[in-house]
C-alpha cells in the first residue's frame, strides 16, 4: 500500500466534504444495508474534525434513514458557520420545503441509488425537483454503482441541474482509465457541470488504486473539480480506519501540497462560498 510521506506534518483539508451523522434512536429506513447499534452525534464529528485541524464539514445524506433528514437539518441549523448538507427527499417536494431547508445550510439532495432500481428521471415529479434545485442554486449529491453512473448523469446534465459524483464515481479498477464511470464522470466535470468527491477510498484495499483515479482526475479536469471527503465515521469499516488515516491517504492519492489546498478552496467555494 502506497504510504504520503511526511503524513505526520500535512497540512490538514481545509473541507471534509462528506461525511454521516445520526442520533441515538433515529428510525432506521425498512432497506437499510446496516442498522449501526451505536450513534454518532454532530457534536462527536465537530470533535473529530477540531481534533485534526479540519475547519469545515459537509453532511451528507445516510440511505440508512431515507427521508428522515430531520436530526441533520437541526445540526446544520446549530452550525452554520461550519456546516453544509444534502438530504434525501421525495422527489414531490414543494419549493417552499426546499427553500426552508436551504435557509438551514442544505446545499443539495442526494441520489442514493446503489442497489436500487432508477427512477423515471423523465417524469414530473424529478423535472420538477431537478429544476427547483437548480433555480435554488443547489445540487444533486449521486451515489451509484459505475455501470449505471453514465446513464444517471444523462439526464441531471440535460436538466442543468449542478451534480457532485460520490466516491470517486466506484471506477472499475480493473478497467483502468477505460473505465465507462471514470470518462463519464470526466466529461460532466468538463461541461462544467459536476464536481467529483475523493472519498471512500479506504474502502480499497490498495491504496494505489484510489491514487492513480485521483491522479487521473488531477489530469483531465484538475483540482478546481475536485473535493476530499472522509467518509467518517465508516460504517461497515469501523474500527478498520482511522479520521487520521484518511486524511494521510489524501496526502497519498495527492502528494502535491498546492494541489490539496486548490481542492481544499474548490470544496469551500462550492459548500460555504
Amino acid at each position: 500500500m502506497a504510504q504520503a510521506a511526511g503524513s505526520d506534518t500535512i497540512e490538514p483539508p481545509l473541507v471534509d466534504s462528506h461525511a454521516h451523522i445520526w442520533g441515538p434512536g433515529m428510525p432506521f429506513a425498512s432497506a437499510a444495508w446496516v442498522r449501526p447499534d451505536y450513534s454518532f452525534p454532530v457534536e462527536t464529528y465537530l470533535g473529530m474534525l477540531d481534533a485534526h485541524g479540519v475547519r469545515y464539514g459537509v453532511i451528507a445524506a445516510a440511505s440508512l434513514f431515507g427521508t428522515y433528514n430531520d436530526y441533520v437539518i437541526r445540526a446544520l441549523r446549530s452550525h452554520r458557520k461550519r456546516l453544509r448538507g444534502t438530504v434525501i427527499v421525495d422527489p414531490a417536494i414543494g419549493l417552499y420545503e426546499l427553500e426552508a431547508m436551504k435557509s438551514d445550510g442544505v446545499v443539495g439532495a442526494r441520489l442514493q441509488l446503489f442497489h436500487a432500481g432508477l427512477p423515471d428521471f423523465g417524469c414530473d415529479a424529478y423535472t420538477r425537483l431537478f429544476r427547483r434545485l437548480r433555480d435554488l442554486d443547489m445540487h444533486v449529491h449521486v451515489n451509484v454503482e459505475p455501470e449505471r453512473l453514465a446513464e444517471v448523469l444523462a439526464p441531471l446534465l440535460a436538466s442543468g441541474v449542478k451534480i457532485v459524483v460520490d466516491h470517486f464515481g466506484w471506477p472499475d479498477a480493473d478497467r483502468g482509465l477505460d473505465c465507462p464511470a471514470f470518462l463519464a464522470a470526466v466529461e460532466a466535470c468538463r461541461s462544467g457541470a459536476a464536481w467529483v468527491k475523493l472519498s471512500a477510498g479506504y474502502r480499497r484495499p490498495d491504496q494505489d488504486v484510489p491514487r492513480f483515479y485521483a491522479q487521473a482526475y488531477l489530469e483531465r479536469v484538475g483540482p478546481e473539480r475536485l473535493f476530499w471527503g472522509s467518509d467518517a465515521p465508516f460504517v461497515g469499516c469501523e474500527g478498520k480506519v482511522t479520521y487520521a488515516q484518511t486524511v494521510s491517504q489524501f496526502a497519498c492519492w495527492v502528494p502535491d501540497a498546492s494541489q490539496r489546498q486548490a481542492i481544499s478552496k474548490a470544496a469551500f467555494e462550492f459548500y460555504f462560498g
